[in-house]
């Protein structure tokens, strides 16, 4: 069941949609090679963390790349977003926590937060949107597989 967030402002009632999620958690070290000269992690490591993040939440829940594409289906990366909050450095333990998003459409959309292991504090936070491919022809999905969907009525209840 959905909920439904109501509030008031500026004279019109704004409607959230309230999505079922899931969540999975996953933790790394940063590694030398991803910082620049002051030891501090470059920023397009970020979105590979998410991509850990997101891989290491395929093999909790059944949702693998590789699973994907014994379907039949690639699943590209058509968006992505980040907001850094503060850096991270070499041998910095973090925290990744990856959150598939129930969406209606034919997509599948993560989101993310990275923590600092040691503080707990934000790091930062962002999200994905992936789109279905044909595996072979790589012509768009416009609705959702149905595996994808068997996947979600199993994991999104």
């Amino acid at each position: 069941m959905t909920s439904i967030k109501s509030e008031e402002g500026e004279g019109v009632l704004k409607k959230e949609v309230i999505r079922k999620s899931l969540s999975y958690r996953t933790e790394m070290n940063v590694r030398f090679n991803e910082t620049d000269p002051l030891g501090i992690v470059w920023h397009g490591h970020y979105l590979r963390y998410f991509e850990d993040g997101r891989e290491a939440f395929g093999k909790a829940y059944g949702l693998s790349y590789l699973d994907v594409y014994q379907q039949g289906f690639a699943v590209p990366v058509v968006s992505a977003e980040c907001h850094y909050k503060k850096p991270l450095r070499y041998g910095d333990h973090m925290i990744i926590e990856t959150t598939c998003v129930n969406v209606a459409s034919a997509k599948l959309t993560f989101e993310y937060k990275i923590f600092d292991a040691a503080t707990t504090g934000l790091v930062a936070h962002g999200s994905t949107v992936q789109v279905f491919v044909d595996a072979k022809t790589f012509d768009l999905q416009l609705t959702n597989p149905d595996f994808f969907e068997n996947w979600k009525k199993n994991h999104l209840k």
